[in-house]
């Protein structure tokens, strides 16, 4: 009998894969470099003095017309240099710009007040965010801004991987790539259900037209509940290429304690899912809790079901990780499915009892 449950589930669970696999797997025009839209760039940092000289330093050396481009550093009231660093380094850079986030605007706060307080500043059409742990590739934002090919495309995505410097930062990196290869494939096929505010870019007309992050409800998850606003409009294009050019590198968390922290925040943001985005929540909790359920009921029948579901993973990352010029570490791989069955079947049981996040030495509850 359960052989037969758990071969129902992987069954739904390669439906589901194979569909956002299509949807991952979109291409879409792009714009010639001479036509290329303004943009501004904005990064909100809080006590980031480890990271942030790195990031601003890979900001600096982006390829763009030097007119269409001006960069804005939020400083999110640090208590640490890292506003000290930002000053010293764009002191003669004239495309540079930093602000500190003081005005106050509704009932925003952390680092989504910050990006709106900075999004005031902007004065280009093409908003691009990422992360202070975060470095970006010379192409980066002109690759972004290449996809606007007209007014109808209102969003665009980018990916990102982390730092795979050993095995707990490599299944955090195989991870990264598994998430949002899965938001790819929902957002191409017209069901979104996340993305990533450290590889973002979208219209600041149609921000404007959403009433901006003060008008949306407060959410841990800025990039989500923009994502989900913007959707609900019904008219214009959301898109999310799987492009090198575009690749986005961040930091692994470095404890147990901080990745808790992260995918807490991450699953609370996404407690709002539409009911597609649901649906594969719940596709990917089966399929793992069956995995864990095969240690008590295990069988000769059970060994294919288990090792389908592995290869599935596998064949599923496994090209995007080429397509971006990336190498898939198989070792990490594994580590990447004991933890993914982790938290997949921990986090929903937790959010039961507690959805208190904390984030950047800040609680929301």
């Amino acid at each position: 009998m359960f052989e037969i449950i758990f071969l129902i589930v992987i069954a739904i669970y390669f439906i589901f894969t194979a569909i956002v696999i299509i949807g991952a797997s979109k291409t879409f025009p792009k714009l010639h470099d001479d036509e290329l839209p303004s943009v501004t760039i904005i990064v909100a940092a809080r006590n980031e003095e480890k990271n942030i000289l790195e990031c601003i330093q890979s900001l600096d050396k982006l390829e763009f017309p030097e007119e269409k481009l001006e960069i804005i550093l939020v400083d999110d009231n640090s208590t640490d240099k890292t506003g000290e660093i930002i000053d010293q380094f764009i002191a003669d850079k004239i495309r540079f710009k930093k602000i500190i986030s003081t005005k106050k605007k509704g009932k925003l706060k952390g680092k989504t007040l910050a990006i709106a307080n900075g999004i005031e500043f902007a004065s280009n059409k093409i908003i691009i965010t990422t992360d202070a742990d975060c470095t970006v590739s010379p192409t980066w934002a002109k690759r972004l801004a290449s996809y606007y090919v007209d007014d109808k495309v209102a969003l665009v995505n980018g990916m990102t991987n982390q730092l795979d410097v050993d095995n707990f930062s490599g299944m955090q990196s195989v991870d990264f790539i598994y998430l949002l290869s899965t938001a790819s494939g929902t957002i191409n096929i017209g069901k979104p259900m996340s993305c990533i505010g450290n590889n973002m870019s979208y219209r600041k007309s149609v921000y404007k037209e959403v009433g901006g992050y003060e008008n949306l409800e407060f959410s841990v998850t800025e990039d989500f509940r923009l994502l989900m606003a913007i959707d609900k409009l019904k008219k214009y294009k959301i898109i999310y290429p799987i492009d090198k050019e575009s690749l986005v590198t961040s930091k692994a968390c470095s404890t147990v304690k901080e990745l808790y922290h992260q995918k807490k925040r991450w699953s609370v943001g996404g407690l709002d899912s539409e009911p597609a985005g649901t649906l594969l929540i719940a596709a990917a909790f089966l399929a793992n809790l069956m995995m864990l359920l095969s240690i008590f009921f295990f069988s000769k029948a059970i060994i294919p079901l288990l090792a389908f579901k592995i290869i599935t993973d596998y064949f599923f990352i496994s090209p995007v990780h080429s397509k971006l010029g990336l190498k898939l570490n198989f070792k990490h791989f594994l580590f990447f499915e004991l933890y993914f069955i982790a938290y997949v079947i921990a986090m929903p049981v937790i959010l039961i009892f507690t959805r208190k996040v904390t984030w950047k030495e800040r609680e929301y509850v």
